[in-house]
């Protein structure tokens, strides 16, 4: 009955160390990496945001045009 067991023990073991090794630890490396990514991806944003709000804060100067003479408005003949 011993061996019985031993070998229930062994059995175990395997399943508890194959939980560990194919499953927890996969997913821990996945949800870090994909962690990581999602922090690079909001510090690309808000570099993004702060470049776009300093680019719209400095006043743009629109050249002036001259409009010489009058405009004629028409219409087109088919």
């Amino acid at each position: 009955m011993n061996i019985f067991r031993t070998a229930a023990e062994l059995f175990l073991i395997y399943i508890l160390y194959k939980f560990i090794f194919e499953f927890i630890i996969p997913v821990y490396n996945s949800t870090q990496k994909i962690r990581k990514q999602f922090g690079e991806m909001q510090t690309k944003m808000q570099q993004d945001m702060n470049a776009a709000n300093t680019k719209n804060a400095t006043p743009k100067q629109e050249p002036k045009v001259k409009r010489e003479g009058d405009y004629i408005e028409f219409e087109e003949i088919k």
